[in-house]
């Protein structure tokens, strides 16, 4: 039999007992098993990683229970700016794109800088202009505004501390039937953050990484954090240069430097043998897998 799998992550966070309400819950388990299977069905029928892992997370993008896209966390200014990446393990071509406003799947926008950009990553006012050159769908402000978003940036505006709250990201990675891997992650970014904020999920090695001669990582948590300890290339540097396990290597990244990196920190990995790794060190981890014809797995809490 032909192996393939896809993992997915909706973002980890630590949460207070009863934060996440059991109907928030069910519709984030929900959208977790849409976007997996738009994924898996691609492997199934003999597609690429990189469309595995692009479709999966234009489903997340979609869902307004998911900071991307449709539903990204709003700056202190009030507008979302959206981050994304995608790398093709085989060729190690990859596309990445910052400070994105008003187009509707950042992904999509990074999988053209991939394939029609001589650059690698590009940035706010430049990626907009590469959006319209591509013909790529866009949205009104509005679009990106749900009730939810607006709601957790007029109680952060009434802050006097400018605290900074909440760090979802959705990433998939991907194993196709012709032994590729592929990685995306996209992100809205942290409610309230600075004007021109970067963090991990855009960074090719932060946050996101592929590579056939390790594995294919997306990370999730405190991005300032992940991405000082480019914990995506630190997995994939310890599986091909020490030979650790896949899960070995993650759980290795999440203690790495515990001391200097302390911070919210989620990966999902996966190995050309199809071996899929999930370590995090929160209590809220929106996951899922899928190996093969098995049956998908799809999780929320950290004991389940």
């Amino acid at each position: 039999m032909t192996l393939y799998a896809i993992a997915i992550h909706g973002g980890a966070l630590t949460m207070k007992p009863g934060e996440l309400s059991e109907e928030e819950a069910a519709f984030q388990r929900v959208g977790l098993g849409k976007a997996l299977h738009a994924g898996w069905l691609i492997l199934n029928r003999g597609g690429t990683a990189l469309d595995a892992v692009e479709a999966a997370v234009r489903s997340l993008e979609d869902n307004p229970h998911f900071n991307a896209g449709r539903g990204s966390s709003l700056t202190r200014q009030g507008e979302a700016e959206m981050d994304a990446a995608i790398m093709d393990g085989r060729t190690l071509q990859a596309g990445a794109v910052t400070g994105v406003r008003y187009v509707q799947h950042p992904i999509g926008l990074a999988r053209a800088v991939l394939e029609r950009s001589p650059h690698a990553f590009l940035a706010g006012d430049g990626a907009l202009e590469f959006a319209l050159a591509c013909g790529l769908p866009l949205a009104a402000p509005s679009y990106f505004q749900t009730d939810k978003t607006r709601q957790q940036w007029l109680a952060l505006a009434q802050q006097e501390s400018n605290q900074l709250a909440g760090h979802d990201t959705v990433g998939a990675v991907a194993l196709d039937q012709a032994g590729n891997l592929a990685v995306a992650t996209s992100t809205g970014g942290i409610e309230g953050q600075a004007k021109g904020r970067v963090g991990d999920s855009p960074v090719l090695g932060g946050g996101t990484y592929a590579s056939n001669d390790s594995c294919a990582v997306s990370c999730t948590g405190d991005g300032e954090v992940i991405l000082r300890g480019a914990l995506a290339h630190e997995v994939c540097a310890l599986v091909k240069y020490q030979g650790l396990p896949l899960a070995e290597a993650c759980q290795a990244a999440l203690r790495l430097h515990d001391d200097k990196l302390k911070g919210d920190k989620g990966f999902i990995a996966l190995d050309p043998q199809g071996r899929v790794a999930i370590e995090f060190n929160t209590n809220v981890m929106r996951r899922a897998y899928r190996v093969g014809e098995a049956a998908p797995y799809i999780a929320i809490y950290q004991d389940e």
